[in-house]
């Protein structure tokens, strides 16, 4: 028996991590264009990039969503209806908006679908309503909202509901933050965050010894444990935060979520006798172990089932865990001869190396000698370089090689 599950949305900061994330298990992706979205920082996509995107996600069965969730001026404005024609010339599924002004503009110009951006704040039911009236089709939950708040917002206002399952935190109400404005002069509303929270600030006071603290930073979320409280509940898309994150962060957060979605498709939420029981405990551990493999602060639910609280704070140095590097993506697997792989990380013959495929675990090998693209033998490779490994039958184009401890 197939279950429902919803959809799980990855981010695509390069046309790279696009086909990265697709190819991993994305049903869709969000990206942002060179104007109107908030990672002014990110690799944003050129139209060339855009419509490349569109056309591989799209022949892979998955969605493309462009964010134009920034908070524009009059002055921004002008531009837009241009755009909005290139996006519905590529037959983009949705743009995802955070300003009424926005809004009002891709209805006189398009009839591209609307997704109301976490920026907006949207937190309860009458706002959802008062969204729904504007042509909103859904809305990206603020973090402060949990599951079961989520649940009740989708049945009262009959708008599909995304909420954020994985990835960076902000500790401000998106959307409402200034503090970048205040310590950089950039303006976190309209793409120029400097993520300020994270800083070390000193603590000064009435009985408080001058210390140096993160208490504005918050951890990383991770949604893993609640996967099934998603699908009981209902809620229409799971969004993956990071479009500045790398190659390996796209494509392990797209496969493992897809692979606990495809589980939960198969099984159900709940195991029926104790063998599934022991199945279940097995596939979840396995797939949070996978989740710790990426760099990242430390890990909480935040708001998903309880309101967030002071255990929620990193207040430590800004030290990610990072043991797992990438060490080079796969461009061409030729049958019984080699694989080509282009270098992201320098490695040598005789360390220990991981194949991560699209589906299923991980292939650890061990290094051999491998050569460049001359046939000469390579004492250590270095970042960009085409390099010729072993060949074995797993390997296929677009899958990364990273190196384990």
């Amino acid at each position: 028996m197939t279950h429902w599950v919803p959809e799980l949305l990855a981010p695509a900061g390069s046309l790279e991590k696009l086909k990265v994330a697709v190819l991993y298990g994305a049903n869709a992706v969000y990206l942002g264009g060179q104007k109107f979205g908030l990672r002014t920082a990110a690799d944003n996509f050129t139209l060339p990039e855009l419509e490349e995107g569109v056309s591989f996600a799209h022949q892979h069965g998955s969605l493309v969503y462009v964010v134009l969730n920034s908070f524009l001026h009059d002055e921004d404005l002008e531009d837009l209806p241009g755009f909005l024609q290139e996006l519905e010339r590529l037959k983009v599924d949705a743009v995802i908006v955070s300003d009424l002004g926005v809004i009002e503009t891709i209805k006189e110009h398009s009839n591209l679908e609307i997704h109301l951006s976490t920026q907006a704040s949207c937190l309860n039911i009458e706002a959802a309503k008062l969204w729904k009236k504007t042509g909103v089709t859904r809305i990206v939950l603020g973090r402060e909202v949990s599951i079961y708040e989520a649940a009740a917002i989708k049945k009262a206002s009959g708008l599909e509901v995304e909420m954020f399952i994985h990835g960076s935190m902000c500790m401000a109400y998106s959307g409402n933050c200034v503090i970048s404005n205040y310590t950089q002069g950039r303006d976190s509303n309209r793409g120029g965050c400097a993520h300020s929270c994270r800083f070390e600030y000193s603590l000064e006071g009435e009985g408080v010894n001058k210390v140096q603290n993160t208490f504005m930073s918050s951890k990383d979320l991770l949604g893993i444990r609640v996967v099934k409280e998603f699908i009981e509940a209902g809620i229409d898309s799971l969004k993956v935060e990071g479009r500045m994150k790398s190659h390996h962060y796209a494509g392990t957060v797209s496969k493992i979520y897809s692979e606990a979605l495809k589980f939960y498709s198969q099984y159900g939420t709940k195991p029926k006798d104790q063998s599934e029981r022991a199945l279940f405990q097995e596939r979840e551990s396995s797939w949070e172990k996978e989740l710790e493999k990426l760099s990242h602060r430390d890990y909480t639910q935040a708001s998903l089932v309880e309101k967030a609280g002071a255990d929620s704070i990193y207040d430590e140095r800004d030290q990610l865990v990072k043991d797992y590097v990438i060490s080079g993506l796969v461009l061409e697997s030729k049958e019984s001869e080699h694989i080509l792989v282009q270098v992201r990380s320098a490695f040598r013959p005789g360390e220990r190396l991981e194949l991560v495929p699209f589906e299923g675990e991980s292939i650890r090998f061990e290094l051999d000698d491998f050569y460049d693209l001359n046939g000469t033998k390579v004492e250590k490779s270095k970042p960009g370089q085409l390099v010729k490994l072993p060949w074995f039958k797993e390997a296929k184009p677009w899958n990364f090689i990273r190196r384990a401890p």
